[in-house]
């Protein structure tokens, strides 16, 4: 029986999902902490058997390493880097040669689940999705197959995606793989990559704090866990105590950090490189670019046109995203925005487009959250406050909800191909 990409793929995959994370340890004080601090978790990390796993579905650490990895991390700006990244050496490939098929892997998605697994930039194909699911399913769910641990429990949800990604850029030979990390770093499933080639931390701030807090010295501690010593290590600025974590981690593991500053060079007419912190990320899959270059491809140097077609064709869907409804009077304004730190910076970017262009205009915030991990109510304070000081709060509010479908497919996942932008009714009062 011939088996589909939504009603056995998807729906199998959906049975992975786990009910929690490990949590900090609750002995750590929140005061500040010692650079040299070593941080550890309640709970089974989810770095916990990705290697044998990778083993028994017949994958060395040298088939890892043979994908050539950027390995990337931080609390905000990871997403963007990555795709920067992606971009950036795509643009250059399409000049040299080189790399010529490249594979990304992050999270979350927006519209379908295959957009966690690309390859030049496309999600992978349904069938292909679909035939390497199984191969990956059919091999760890066999209870034989969990030979090296009895008590060792098969993948979980992210575990899964994880491996999926892996099998899926070696069975198609990418000569290029970036990799965004799940959560944290050190004891995350994606650090049982042993060589990248090089690894990058975008902005450190308080999120994910029950897993990698409780201050920002321990999140610094468990983002900087993807360093290694075979591969140069690059970051964005810091504050002065994460800085100081991220320095003592680098000579821990035996590794060079370089801080990488804003690049006065990248282009100026980009609208997605108006956003000043997109201009950061960038700056940084600039020099994560040229770091992969330099050690895989000596002599083949960026070329200002590949910055130039990278900026131009990049796609960052959910990311300070604007849409033109069709009726040509509205305006969408879209970010995931899910922390602090970049709820302020998408108020700052909603208000600095929408204010003085002399047109009078009705504001509505839609506002979602449906993190257990996070204060909702927190965050939809910060939006406030900083909407509030920039004189952009909005003129009607709706909350959602976020509602599984009784199948068990996502709504996004089942409707993909439908996806346009929608016309909503605003109601002018209850």
């Amino acid at each position: 029986m011939t088996r589909t990409y939504e009603q056995d793929a998807i729906r199998l995959l959906e049975t992975r999902r786990r009910r929690g994370r490990p949590r900090m340890s609750p002995s750590v004080q929140t005061d500040a902490l010692p650079a040299d601090f070593t941080s550890t978790v309640r709970g089974i990390p989810s770095l916990h058997g990705m290697s044998e796993w990778l083993q028994i579905l017949g994958h060395s650490e040298t088939d890892v390493s043979r994908l050539n990895i950027v390995h990337v991390t931080g609390t905000k700006g990871k997403g963007s880097t990555c795709e920067f990244t992606r971009s950036i050496l795509h643009a250059h490939g399409l000049r040299t040669g080189f790399p010529s098929k490249i594979g990304l892997y992050t999270s979350p998605h927006i519209q379908c689940i295959r957009e966690r697994i690309q390859i030049n930039n496309k999600p992978v194909p349904k069938n292909l999705f679909t035939k390497y699911f199984f191969e990956v399913w059919d091999t760890l769910m066999d209870p034989k197959a969990q030979n090296t641990d009895p008590k060792q429990q098969p993948p979980r949800y992210l575990q899964f995606l994880a491996l999926l990604a892996f099998h899926t850029f070696i069975r198609e030979n990418v000569d290029a793989a970036i990799f965004e990390v799940h959560h944290g770093g050190e004891f995350d499933a994606m650090n049982v990559i042993q060589n990248p080639v090089v690894t990058g931390i975008t902005s450190i701030g308080l999120d994910h704090v029950t897993q990698l807090g409780p201050t920002v010295e321990s999140i610094a501690w468990h983002k900087s866990g993807i360093f290694k010593s075979s591969a140069p290590a690059l970051s964005v600025p810091q504050e002065d105590r994460p800085t100081e974590v991220l320095h003592a981690r680098a000579a821990e593991k035996n590794t060079s950090l370089t801080i990488v500053s804003l690049n006065p060079s990248l282009p100026t007419n980009s609208r997605v490189l108006s956003i000043p912190v997109q201009r950061l990320n960038c700056s940084l899959a600039l020099k994560l670019a040229k770091t992969f270059l330099e050690a895989k491809a000596p002599g083949h140097e960026l070329e200002p046109e590949d910055i130039s077609t990278a900026v131009r064709d990049i796609s960052l869907p959910g990311r300070f995203e604007i849409i033109e409804d069709p009726d040509g009077q509205t305006q969408w304004f879209v970010d995931g925005a899910h922390n602090t730190l970049s709820l302020k910076k998408a108020a700052e970017w909603y208000s600095d487009l929408t204010k003085g262009s002399g047109l009078q205009k009705y504001r509505i915030l839609i506002f979602s959250h449906f993190s257990k991990d996070r204060d909702g109510l927190a965050l939809l304070e910060c939006l406030a406050e900083s909407l509030a000081e920039r004189d952009a709060l909005p003129d009607h509010v709706i909350f959602t909800t976020y509602i599984e479908r009784e199948d068990e497919l996502t709504k996004m996942d089942k409707g993909q191909e439908r996806y346009s932008c929608m016309n909503l009714q605003y109601p002018v009062s209850y």
